[in-house]
């Protein structure tokens, strides 16, 4: 799907990204590796901090979203499916970590058919 749908004036929002994925914003929160406050407080929202680490969760979701056929089931997978040669971290731990490059190049190299 089209980030605009999880972007409210230009910024992603953690509300609608929480509707897409049928939970809540803090649980959206905690995926991104954020504090409850960073999607509740405006200027939280605001931050760059905040709006990176909402775009790179988007960002996986949406690029393996193809393979699973939907948004739902690529958040599913982003949050549950151990990355081999990741020492079993998740894409959401990888990402937590502030290792989000790492995991889309993953993506692609899983994409270009070379096994990761």
């Amino acid at each position: 799907m089209g980030l605009a749908q999880y972007a409210d004036d230009g910024l992603f929002a953690p509300r609608k990204i929480a509707d897409a994925f049928r939970t809540t914003s803090e649980e959206i929160a905690r995926t991104a590796g954020l504090g409850k406050d960073a999607v509740q407080r405006k200027d939280r929202v605001r931050s760059d901090r905040t709006q990176r680490r909402l775009r790179e969760m988007i960002e996986i979701v949406n690029k393996v979203e193809p393979r699973f056929g939907s948004a739902l089931m690529a958040y599913a997978w982003y949050r549950s499916e151990p990355l081999s040669g990741f020492s079993g971290q998740t894409a959401m731990q990888l990402v937590r970590n502030g290792r989000a490059e790492e995991v889309l190049d993953y993506i692609d190299a899983v994409d270009a058919g070379v096994h990761a």
